[in-house]
C-alpha cells in the first residue's frame, strides 16, 4: 500500500533527537545505515555523541511497542519504521560513465529512499546536508531541509524599529507616535524605537518599550573609561547589557559592529566597578580547521589562548584607553564622589567603599590586563565543552560566536545560568562555519525568536561596522 513517507538523514537526528516526533501524522522511515552511523557517533564525548545516544534511547523505548521493521505507532498519530534496501536503483543510473558509490553512507540512504519511491510511495528525503539534497534531486527523490524551529530570514526579530516624525515631536518628552505603536501592537517588551526627524536622520531620539504602555528615553551610560556608543544600535546594546533586570541578551551583527567589545565593556564595568557580579566568564565554541583542541600542548588555559585572542584584544583595548586618556583622572574623581547616578532606575546611591578600591597603578575597580584579572579571580576564560552540568551563579557570562551552535547546544548553555547571573550570546548568523547550520536554524537566531517579548530578554541586530573604514568596506564588498 503506497503512502507518504519522510526518510530522515542521520544529521537530522543528531541535530534534533526529537525530530522523530516532528512530522505530525506522517510515517517516518529511518534507513538501517543511519542506525550504524549513530552507533559510531554514540561513543563521542560531544554534542553529536550525546544526541546519538538520546536517539538510541528513544528507539529502544519505541521498539517495546512492536517491530521497528514493521512499524511502531508514534504519539502524534504517525508511525516509525526502520527501512532496508529492496532493490538497487543506482545500478541503473550512470552519469558520464560513472555510478553513485554505494560505499558512501549518504548514497546508501538515498538508495533506500529511492527504493521506497519505486514501490509507489510518495517519499520526501529530509536532510540538513545541502549536497545530499542536491543528489536526491538528481535521482528524482523530493528533498527538503529539516524545518522545525527555523526562522524566516527576511522577517526575523531585530529588537528595534525606526519611525519618522516631524522634528517638533522630538522636543516632546514622549512623541505621540510611541503610543500609536502600542495601540497597533507593533512593539513588544524591551524593543527599541528609534524616532528620527523626517528630514534629518541624524536628529533622533531612542526609546525602549518596557510594557504596560510605558516607554523610557535611552541615554548614553557613563563609564570610568572614555568610551561610548558610536551609533544607536550600540547604545541599544549597552542599555540591555547594563540593565540588571535583563538576564538574557542576544547580539547579532557582522564583524566590526562591536558585539564582543560592548559585552566586555559592560561586563568589566559591572564586575569591577559596580560589583554586581563576582566574575566575568567568557567562552567561545571551538570550530577547528585542523586537529581538535585536545591535541594542543599545555594546560587548558594554554590550549584556549589562541581561541580567545579576540577577547584579549578587546580587553587590552579597554585597558589602553583607561591608561592613556589624559582626562581619565578627572572622570575617576567625579565617579568616586559621594553620589552615583543609576541610569536605569533614576535613583541615586551612595558609593560603597568596595567600589572605590584602587590598584597600585591608580586604575579604579582594579582593572588590569587579562592575566591579572584571571589571577585575581575576576575573569575566567572557559571552553564550552566543560559547561554541561554546571550551575553558574552571580556571574556575567559572555558566549561569543554562538551562530555555530545548534538550538540544543544553546539551550544547554542558557540552562547553566544560576541565581544572580546574566548571559549574553553574540554572533554573526551570516557567517556560519558549521556544515549543517544556516541563518534560519542556528541556535542564536532560534533562541532570539522564541524569547522575544519576554521581560527578562532583549536583543539587538547591529548593522554598522565601527572597526575601521576598510573593515566596513570588506563587509559590504566581499
Amino acid at each position: 500500500m503506497s503512502e507518504k513517507i519522510y526518510v530522515l538523514d542521520t544529521n537530522v537526528l543528531v541535530h534534533d533527537p526529537q525530530s522523530i516526533f516532528a512530522f505530525k501524522q506522517w510515517p517516518i522511515g529511518i534507513p538501517i545505515v543511519v542506525l550504524e552511523e549513530l552507533d559510531r557517533f554514540k561513543r563521542e564525548n560531544t554534542e553529536r555523541g550525546r544526541n546519538a545516544r538520546e536517539v538510541n534511547r528513544i528507539l529502544d523505548q519505541l521498539r517495546r511497542l512492536g517491530s521497528l521493521r514493521d512499524g511502531v505507532p508514534l504519539p502524534n498519530g504517525g508511525k516509525l519504521s526502520v527501512i532496508f534496501p529492496e532493490d538497487r536503483p543506482f545500478e541503473k543510473m550512470s552519469r558520464s560513465g560513472g555510478q553513485f558509490s554505494e560505499e558512501k553512507v549518504d548514497n546508501a540512504i538515498l538508495q533506500m529512499a529511492s527504493s521506497l519511491q519505486n514501490l509507489g510511495n510518495s517519499v520526501t528525503f529530509v536532510s540538513k546536508d545541502v549536497n545530499a539534497r542536491v543528489k536526491a534531486d538528481v535521482i528524482g527523490v523530493t528533498a527538503e531541509d529539516y524545518r522545525k524551529g527555523r526562522v524566516d530570514k527576511e522577517h526575523f526579530f531585530r529588537g528595534w524599529t525606526t519611525v519618522k516624525v516631524p522634528a517638533v515631536q522630538l522636543k516632546r518628552e514622549f512623541p505621540e507616535i510611541l503610543q500609536e505603536l502600542v495601540k497597533e501592537k507593533q512593539v513588544i517588551p524591551n524593543q527599541f524605537v528609534l524616532v528620527e526627524s523626517n528630514h534629518n536622520p541624524f536628529n533622533h531620539r531612542l526609546f525602549r518599550y518596557v510594557g504596560s504602555k510605558k516607554f523610557y528615553s535611552v541615554d548614553h551610560p557613563r563609564f570610568i573609561w572614555p568610551l561610548y556608543a558610536r551609533n544607536p544600535q550600540q547604545l541599544m546594546a549597552l542599555n540591555l547589557l547594563l540593565d540588571p533586570s535583563i538576564k538574557l541578551v542576544t547580539l547579532f551583527g557582522p564583524a566590526g559592529t562591536g558585539k564582543t567589545f560592548l559585552a566586555l565593556l559592560a561586563g568589566l564595568h559591572q564586575t569591577l566597578v559596580k560589583d554586581e557580579y563576582r566574575k566575568l566568564l567568557i567562552s567561545r565554541p571551538v570550530v577547528p580547521l585542523g586537529k581538535d583542541l585536545g591535541y594542543l600542548p599545555g594546560d587548558i588555559q594554554e590550549k584556549l589562548h589562541s581561541w580567545m585572542l579576540p577577547i584579549h584584544d578587546n580587553i587590552e583595548f579597554i585597558v589602553h584607553h583607561a591608561s592613556a586618556d589624559k582626562h581619565l583622572h578627572a572622570v575617576q574623581a567625579e565617579l568616586r564622589g559621594h553620589v552615583l547616578h543609576d541610569e536605569h532606575s533614576g535613583k541615586k546611591h551612595k558609593k560603597n567603599g568596595k567600589h572605590s578600591k584602587k590598584r597600585k597603578d591608580g586604575l579604579p575597580g582594579g582593572l588590569g590586563g587579562v592575566e591579572d584579572l584571571i589571577a585575581r579571580g575576576k575573569l575566567s576564560l572557559e571552553a564550552i565543552t566543560y559547561m554541561r552540568g554546571r550551575s553558574i551563579p552571580y556571574q556575567f557570562i559572555f558566549i561569543d560566536e554562538v551562530q555555530n551552535l545548534t538550538p540544543h547546544e544553546v539551550k544547554t548553555l542558557v540552562t547553566r545560568v544560576g541565581e544572580g547571573s546574566k548571559i549574553i550570546l553574540a554572533g554573526d548568523p551570516y557567517q556560519i562555519d558549521s556544515p549543517y547550520l544556516d541563518f534560519s536554524s542556528n541556535g542564536l537566531v532560534v533562541l532570539s525568536e522564541r524569547f522575544k517579548g519576554e521581560r527578562c530578554f532583549g536583543t539587538v541586530h547591529m548593522e554598522n561596522s565601527e572597526r575601521s573604514e576598510l573593515s566596513e568596506l570588506a563587509t559590504r564588498l566581499l
